[in-house]
């Protein structure tokens, strides 16, 4: 009966749901920062933009770059 509770790599299942809830929260805690990070920079303008040296193709990348730092 020991066994039911674990699955074929050997793994409990509560750690299972653990790990599937962390990489969730994980994944939408990136996804928050990525739509802050996006949002913030989209309101800039065109000058503002070109102060810092960043034009309106970066924006995806320097949202997905924010995003990966957290």
């Amino acid at each position: 009966m020991a066994n039911v509770a674990e699955n074929v790599s050997g793994m409990h299942r509560p750690s299972m749901i653990g790990r599937a809830v962390a990489g969730i929260r994980s994944a939408l805690q990136k996804r928050r920062v990525y739509n802050q990070t996006y949002a913030e920079l989209s309101k800039l303008s065109t000058r503002e933009m070109e102060d810092l040296g960043i034009s309106r193709s970066m924006i995806s990348r320097l949202a997905y770059e924010a995003a990966n730092k957290v």
